[in-house]
């Protein structure tokens, strides 16, 4: 009997984790799949024309225009970040006098 139980908990437990599972591959229904460019990461080397500039919302959001991402940000040397990677998130890098050094994304 014990058996029987186990095994009756164990198929319910997959048959509903089964109804959790999401195997649609349509972009359409993901909003982060696409930019407004069609891209669905971020191309940082279109964003390199930054390089040497003072850093501005205005320059920063040139910049995520022109690398296809949906987020961007500036970031001063001491500032703390999140580490999680998103591929599609800019990162203007800057020194102590805000002239950016590094342009990437993640």
């Amino acid at each position: 009997m014990p058996w029987k139980l186990a095994s009756l908990g164990t198929l319910l437990a997959a048959s509903l984790l089964a109804g959790c599972s999401n195997t649609s591959t349509d972009s359409a229904a993901d909003p982060v799949a696409t930019t407004d460019s069609g891209h669905s990461r971020c191309e940082a080397k279109a964003a390199e024309f930054a390089l040497g500039k003072k850093a501005s919302p205005e320059l920063l959001e040139q910049a995520r225009v022109r690398a296809g991402a949906q987020n961007a940000r500036i970031l001063k040397p001491d500032d703390m970040v999140t580490l999680e990677y998103r591929s599609d998130r800019l990162n203007l890098n800057t020194d102590a006098n805000l002239m950016i050094t590094r342009v990437n994304c993640g």
